[in-house]
């Protein structure tokens, strides 16, 4: 057997088709979805992010604005910035880049965000409402998960879905998510992490295994039944001299042998990575929906 390819490039270009069509009809009934990007610092990989962001923005039809402040910026500063863009109507969506430096209280400034603009769902209400199976947003890298199940043809509906991680980021909203009675949903979900006894024993009872764990290949062959759906959310980079740049990316599973054992997988990077930004870009299609009074 080889592996299935999910391709999150893929997907994520059905998902931007289907929004520029949304958007094209919301600005002729005089709506332009709007999205704010925050950032603090010239981190490269924040800097590069922000970038994309503002790519797909453009793409696809939502007016895009980054504001940028110096590294060493008060926290009060950014503060106030959020509450004025709070404010501001033309935009729906407020996104605040992680990190931030040290001085600055990331869940302060996160929480500033207006429930109905965070488009990232950090907002204590908004992880609330998806615990509830009453997301008005739901966060972006595990709804693009669900995405990439439901739309490749491996519904999570009666499935056993084995998460590897439960951090606030990845962990826990895919299982709030997958756990809903709800279309697209409706797993049974297991979550596992550092302090699981014999992971192993509980990965190979997955029908469906998400690996986001933040470690290269965490996740071997062994540890997985025959015809397993993987899902791998992980980014690592590690030592390539073969490359320019020294180093290739890689998931928290191993790819090469998974693709002999498992039904279908996803590729790093291709896989969950484009999907993150996407999500992104419909949750501030929806922000725009919402506040104008045009949501369906």
């Amino acid at each position: 057997m080889t592996a299935k390819i999910i391709s999150g490039t893929e997907i994520s270009a059905q998902i931007r088709e289907e929004l520029k069509e949304k958007v094209k009809e919301l600005k002729g009934k005089g709506v332009t979805p709007g999205l704010v990007m925050v950032r603090v610092g010239e981190d490269p990989a924040s800097v590069s992010y922000v970038k994309g962001k503002s790519k797909a923005s453009e793409e696809i039809g939502i007016y895009s604005e980054t504001i940028v402040f110096p590294e060493d910026a008060k926290e009060e500063e950014v503060l106030a910035k959020v509450e004025e863009l709070n404010k501001d109507l033309k935009f729906h969506g407020i996104l605040v880049q992680l990190p931030l430096p040290k001085h600055i209280d990331t869940s302060k400034v996160l929480n500033t965000i207006v429930p109905e603009k965070d488009v990232d769902c950090f907002h204590p209400v908004n992880v609330g409402k998806l615990l509830i199976g009453e997301p008005t947003f739901m966060p972006c890298t595990p709804q693009g998960v669900q995405q990439l199940l439901v739309r490749s043809g491996y519904d999570p509906g009666g499935k056993h879905v084995v998460i590897c991680g439960r951090s606030n980021l990845n962990g826990k909203p895919l299982a709030a998510i997958l756990v809903q009675k709800k279309s697209g949903a409706n797993a049974t979900v297991t979550i596992c992490h550092t302090g699981t006894k014999d992971l192993p024993s509980i990965t190979r009872q997955a029908d469906i295994l998400v690996a986001a764990m933040g470690a290269p290949k965490a996740i071997t062959a062994d540890m997985v039944k025959e015809g397993v759906v993987v899902i791998d959310v992980g980014v690592n980079r590690i030592p390539d001299a073969t490359k320019k740049s020294g180093f290739r990316l890689v998931g928290d599973t191993d790819f090469d042998a998974m693709m002999e054992k498992a039904e279908a997988i996803t590729p790093v990077p291709g896989g969950v990575g484009p999907m993150t930004v996407t999500m992104l870009m419909a949750n501030t299609v929806r922000a725009a929906e919402m506040q104008s009074g045009l949501a369906k």
